[in-house]
């Protein structure tokens, strides 16, 4: 069962890094373009300004960077036999919320009390 949870994990973390990888030239990119050039596109009836792609795309990355981070704090409690448990309550956390989301901290029922 470790085994499949590990690969999982490395499936995850790899899917993670390839989007951190594509996000970050995305970002890249509209910083060049906006580098050399001086125009107003805050008034450009043709969509979303330059600005407000960069901040999307710098959340997005942000993001994607904050879940790597928490992939590897779920290999951590994995290798340290804890993965699996709410770090609430200390209840087994349900086989397919693990599935759906491998990087999870804590139980459905612990996780509905704080929404």
């Amino acid at each position: 069962m470790d085994e499949a949870i590990r690969a999982a994990l490395l499936e995850q973390r790899a899917e993670t890094l390839a989007r951190i990888e594509r996000m970050s030239a995305e970002y890249e990119g509209i910083v060049a373009a906006s580098a050399d050039t001086n125009a107003d596109d805050e008034h450009d009836p043709e969509g979303p300004t330059i600005a407000f792609e960069r901040a999307q795309v710098g959340s997005l990355l942000a993001r994607s960077r904050a879940y790597l981070v928490e992939l590897d704090r779920a290999e951590a409690r994995l290798e340290a036999g804890r993965y699996g448990s709410c770090e609430r309550c200390g209840a087994p956390i349900g086989a397919e919320r693990l599935v759906a989301r491998p990087a999870v901290t804590t139980c459905i029922r612990c996780a509905a009390r704080t929404s």
